[in-house]
């Protein structure tokens, strides 16, 4: 399979994660180093961080143990464990500082304060307490539904029973293994002939989801609260205030926890716990930052999978040298052809590298590098290889010989203007591209097909079991065919196809993420499907943009820069739907411009029933309807928007007759006049935030 390829990648990570934490928990025979299954969790952290419209349901950043144990009972979170974006470099955490000023509306002399604190790497753990008393603990499991692990957690001397909080109150941190425990833990295990863990993340894990709580006991698990989940009263107002309350009712609180009010106080105490890293008693990873005022947290709110608020500052990558020695090219499922390189196997911050990304074309030539070069490879947010210097610059070579042609299926490859990657033109006759979107297809974040992982389906391609999405859902009358294989017995096959047969029911959004389409990721097919809630829905809007695109020609004399602002305008204004730019719908229109790609997409359609999308906003007077802000708000536009959406409506930016709210600021002009001669209803900021209060 294409390894370059960032979806592609992040599926492979998903069940190599997965087969691991099942060797070492369930047969208790591990394959790999506890650096090597550290290395696979935190490359999958970054990609997902470099590409967050791919994260995948089972994200082994959401799950923690293996997967398929489910002898523990599933509790669903009263309030999500989200996750963190990260920063890499002094200027991403001032980026992120400026992003809060920019949504809040602040001035420039108003200080935003944060919390830092070491990012420890555990187990995320959530425990509810009821007017004091511990009455239930949860795993993070995928953020939305976790493991209930009361029992185990009650064994965890870290961990109070009862704690001072009045009403619903749920601390929320990681359960840890002390590296000095880890140590002697192993050092007994080896004493006793038993076999030894792999590291202290893994063996906490384990430890903790243990079926009797006896066997939790005698591992030497530690507790570290750094939050809370869901709460019937605060006891403060700040982050600081209410995690300083958290340790006065008895439960730990890294002392490394402070409050600054600069990001220059926020950078020295990052280099300090920097520098202090092999000396504390737990791994860590980074440093977390944090807004202190929690009515700014509410008022920031979360994206997709990460709070507004909130980030990991990681530790910065490590380097080593080695020899390239050759350049291969990987074809993904969207045909981006990416350099990868060959390397002497080579040791980088505790890891043994052998494939490094060039990225592209263009990096190639920046670097100057050919096989047989010295070259400089570090592992970017401390796991992703990449080569990022050349030691063997000889300026009379000429350049390393891009392919102009596929490798995999010989058709020409191409650069569209301003871009960067060459683009395999094969599309669905591309092998490469073929095998690459069925793995996408069938996997945990689109039609979810348990079974049907990436080695099966590159073994059914290869074999001519399947070859589009609609065969796979046509395996059943395959049975005999399928259980004559090696290795697939009677009760496998029928677990399958059982599998299979379940998945034939889909929600809308999952449908059109599955499709692998250029740029529509899991959150761009959720705008998609909550604008237009039908599949029907949908490809009559597809239709109708595919007819505007077409109509449009540039006027006689119009400057061609004018043309284009004109076309991409047209083209949003076609899809209607407010998150999707130009870039976006022109992919999308493109997909559904090839005849091929729609028969595909229709023979698929027929084996399935396709659900309109189940959208949670919160009910209120607005919900399903269109609001326009306009003139001078004390919030800016950014905070608007989030409220409106999260309350169910859809922000439009201009006044029509299909706009039910105009919400006016000081010093409105036409959109205000525009509302009073469509007689729209309009009110000033105090009504609309006495609507949202009402929704709270």
């Amino acid at each position: 399979m294409n390894m370059s390829d960032p979806a592609a990648r992040l599926a492979w990570l998903a069940a190599e994660i997965a087969r691991h934490d099942a060797l070492y928990h369930d047969r208790d025979t591990p394959e790999i180093t506890d650096a090597d299954y550290d290395a696979l969790v935190a490359e999958n952290r970054a990609l997902e961080a470099a590409h967050p419209a791919l994260v995948r349901s089972d994200s082994p950043s959401n799950r923690v143990g293996v997967a398929s144990t489910s002898h523990l009972a599933k509790v669903a979170h009263a309030r999500p464990m989200l996750s963190l974006d990260n920063g890499f470099s002094a200027g991403d955490i001032t980026e992120f500082v400026a992003r809060v000023r920019r949504f809040l509306a602040l001035a420039e002399d108003d200080v935003v304060a944060l919390t830092a604190e070491p990012k420890i790497d555990g187990l995320s753990c959530s425990l509810r307490y009821e007017d004091g008393r511990l009455v239930r603990a949860l795993t993070r499991g995928d953020g939305q539904v976790g493991e209930d692990v009361t029992a185990n957690v009650r064994t965890i001397g870290d961990i109070a029973t009862e704690i001072a909080a009045r009403g619903v109150f749920e601390v929320r941190g990681e359960v840890y293994m002390a590296k000095e425990d880890f140590a002697a833990m192993n050092v007994r295990q080896a004493e006793s002939g038993a076999k030894l863990f792999a590291n202290p993340r893994n063996a906490a894990a384990g430890s903790l989801r243990q079926l009797d709580p006896e066997v939790t006991r005698m591992r030497p698990l530690r507790f570290l609260a750094h939050g809370w989940g869901e709460v019937d009263t605060l006891p403060a107002d700040t982050q600081i205030g209410v995690m300083h309350a958290i340790r006065q009712w008895g439960l730990p609180v890294s002392p490394d926890l402070v409050r600054v009010e600069s990001v220059e106080a926020l950078l020295a105490h990052y280099a300090r716990i920097e520098a202090e890293r092999a000396d504390l008693p737990f791994d860590i990873d980074g440093v977390v930052y944090k807004v202190d005022r929690l009515d700014w947290q509410r008022r920031l709110g979360q994206v997709a999978r990460a709070p507004r608020w909130a980030i990991a500052h990681k530790f910065p990558a490590q380097q080593a040298q080695t020899r390239l020695n050759a350049i291969d090219i990987q074809v993904g499922r969207t045909g981006k052809l990416t350099p990868v390189a060959r390397l002497d196997p080579v040791t980088v911050g505790g890891v043994v590298v052998t494939n490094a990304t060039l990225h592209n074309a263009d990096e190639i030539g920046r670097l100057g590098v050919h096989p047989g070069d010295r070259v400089v490879v570090q592992r970017a947010g401390d796991v992703i290889p990449q080569v990022v210097d050349n030691l063997t610059r000889d300026p009379a070579r000429a350049p390393w010989p891009f392919p102009q042609a596929c490798p995999d299926c010989d058709s020409a490859a191409e650069r569209e203007p301003g871009e960067v990657d060459y683009r395999c033109t094969g599309g669905l006759i591309c092998p490469a591209q073929r095998v690459e979107r069925l793995i996408h297809f069938a996997s945990r974040h689109a039609f979810d097909i348990r079974g049907l992982g990436l080695v099966r389906v590159e073994e059914f391609f290869k074999d001519g079991l399947i070859a589009s999405p609609a065969d796979i859902f046509r395996l059943h009358r395959r049975r005999d065919e399928l259980i004559a294989r090696e290795r697939l017995a009677d009760v496998s096959v029928d677990n399958l196809l059982a599998a299979i047969e379940e998945k034939r029911t889909i929600p809308l959004d999952r449908f059109l993420f599955a499709l692998g389409i250029r740029h529509v990721g899991a959150v761009t097919a959720r705008d998609l499907a909550r604008r237009w809630t039908s599949f029907a829905g949908l490809m009559a809007m597809i239709d109708d943009a595919l007819a505007s695109r077409a109509a449009l020609a540039p006027v006689l004399g119009e400057p061609e820069r004018k043309f284009e602002l004109r076309r991409q305008r047209a083209l949003v204004g076609a899809i209607d739907t407010p998150q999707i730019g130009p870039e976006v719908a022109d992919a999308l229109l493109d997909f559904f411009a090839e005849q091929h790609n729609r028969d595909v997409v229709a023979d698929l359609a027929g084996e399935l029933i396709i659900l309109d999308v189940v959208h949670q906003a919160r009910a209120s007077s607005v919900t399903g309807k269109t609001v326009v802000f306009t003139g001078k708000l004390t919030m800016s536009r950014d905070e608007a928007k989030a409220q409106a959406e999260a309350l169910g409506a859809k922000v439009a930016g201009s006044v029509s007759k299909s706009t039910d709210l105009v919400v006016a600021g000081a010093d409105a002009g036409s959109k205000l006049r525009k509302a009073a001669e469509l007689g729209v209803a309009v009110t000033d900021e105090d009504g609309w935030a006495a609507i949202v209060a009402a929704s709270a």
